[in-house]
């Protein structure tokens, strides 16, 4: 297929280029600057120039494509207003590409998250919870999903909180910078809650899995690690830096306090059953290892 990708360049964007370079497609890829475009076309991918408020530019790229893989996302989490603003950006660029794929039959996989139930792990079942601080990202997947009836065989990789490589990324990655900053290695409430984890070449895989064999209207789910205690993260970090561990308060984590308290354990069973997706890289602990202090 020729796949037209946004956000191409970052952790996961990146690891999904190169998964689906190397197994026989091509790749049109959004660039936002004059380094995105660089490193897209080092990796050996096409790039068109634009963001995610350049709505014509996305309708462009969906149009010349056979697939779209959605992952572009602001990631601006400084405040509730600035997360609003990157939420609906991202709502209406999805909702233009899903627009210009409708009656095709063609592939639209969108990221997601996964979601949280308290006592168990969440399974691919699960709906996704729309209120709280991202509960407009749950409604723009529900809506990416519901184009299923409109002809678009539109599925959704759900990522678990912590997408990492080489000892960054995702929320344990936030746990890090924090602790650089503070002097502390710190965790909000008493620790015990889970996180799942997945490494970003893993996560790669299943993105082109979904590309090529999802049914309309699925949602999967890229979980490697079903959950580990985050006072278990922040111990490694704490560890790597040589900071002090300390529960610390969940305001310090601003828009994300009520996420990072929460626990949120996630299953892939039905994934790795149906796709045939099976996780070989390190877990989010072992990788942790290679924070530099």
């Amino acid at each position: 297929m020729h796949v037209f990708i946004t956000g191409g360049s970052g952790l996961v964007g990146s690891a999904v280029v190169t998964e689906l370079l190397g197994n026989g497609h091509t790749v049109l890829a959004l660039a936002r600057s004059d380094a995105s475009a660089r490193a897209l076309e080092q990796a050996g991918a096409q790039t068109i120039r634009g963001d995610l408020a350049a709505i014509d530019t996305l309708r462009a790229g969906a149009a010349q494509s056979d697939g779209v893989i959605h992952l572009a996302f602001a990631n601006d989490f400084s405040s509730p207003e600035a997360l609003d603003r990157a939420i609906a950006e991202e709502t209406a660029a999805s909702a233009a590409i899903g627009e210009e794929l409708v009656g095709s039959g063609r592939p639209l996989v969108r990221v997601s998250g996964t979601p949280s139930f308290p006592g168990r792990a969440s399974t691919e079942d699960d709906p996704l919870p729309v209120g709280g601080p991202v509960g407009g990202r749950s409604q723009s997947v529900t809506a990416t999903l519901a184009l299923a009836d409109r002809g678009v065989r539109a599925s959704a990789v759900r990522l678990p909180r912590t997408v990492h490589n080489n000892g960054t990324g995702g929320f344990a990655g936030l746990l890090t910078q924090i602790a650089r900053q503070t002097g502390v290695s710190g965790y909000p409430g008493d620790g015990s809650q889970r996180w799942p984890a997945v490494h970003a070449l893993d996560a790669a895989v299943l993105f082109r899995l979904a590309l090529e064999e999802a049914d309309a209207g699925t949602a999967w789910h890229a979980v490697a690690d079903e959950g580990d205690a985050v006072r278990d993260i922040a111990a490694v970090i704490g560890r790597r830096l040589g900071l002090p561990v300390e529960r610390v308060p969940e305001e310090t984590y601003g828009p994300l306090g009520p996420i990072f308290a929460m626990d949120q354990p996630s299953s892939s069973a039905r994934t790795r059953e149906l796709l045939g997706w099976e996780p070989t890289h390190p877990s989010l602990l072992e990788d942790l290892e290679n924070i530099q202090p």
